[in-house]
C-alpha cells in the first residue's frame, strides 16, 4: 500500500519508522492522512502525534512493566491523560528491534478487545 500524505509537522524520518513498525505486523496498514494511526476492529491502538511521538495503548500488565522499565509515562494529548496508551521514548522509537515486541503486544490487547460498533448510513 502507498503510504499517506504525512503532516507537515511529523519528522520524516519518524514517519519511515512508524511505517516499517506497522509492517511488522501483517495484514495491518497504517491509518490516518495527518494523524498516523493503526487500528483493530475500530480501536485504536499506536498513532504519532504531530511531533512524531509514538504512543502505544497497551493492557494494564504490559504499561506498568513498560513504565517501569523505560520510565515512561502515560501518553498526553490536547490536555487529557490517555489512560490506556504510553509515550514511547525516544531512545526506545530508535531501537526498531527492541520496539517490534512492544508493537505487536499492542496490537495483540486491542485485537482481543470488543469491536467497536460501525455507524451505519440511513
Amino acid at each position: 500500500m502507498a503510504s499517506k500524505r504525512p503532516a507537515r509537522s511529523i519528522p520524516a524520518e519518524r514517519l519511515a519508522r512508524y511505517e516499517r513498525l506497522v509492517a511488522t505486523q501483517p495484514h495491518l496498514e497504517r491509518k490516518g492522512a495527518t494523524v498516523p494511526y493503526t487500528s483493530v476492529n475500530g480501536n485504536m491502538f499506536s498513532f504519532l502525534s504531530d511531533t512524531g511521538t509514538l504512543a502505544l495503548r497497551l493492557s494494564a500488565d504490559d504499561r506498568a512493566a513498560f513504565i517501569e522499565r523505560y520510565g515512561a509515562h502515560l501518553h498526553e494529548a490536547h490536555g487529557t491523560t490517555m489512560k490506556e496508551y504510553v509515550t514511547v521514548p525516544e531512545a526506545l522509537a530508535a531501537d526498531e528491534s527492541a520496539l517490534v515486541a512492544w508493537f505487536a503486544a499492542s496490537h495483540a490487547y486491542v485485537a482481543g478487545l470488543k469491536p467497536k460498533a460501525t455507524k451505519r448510513t440511513r
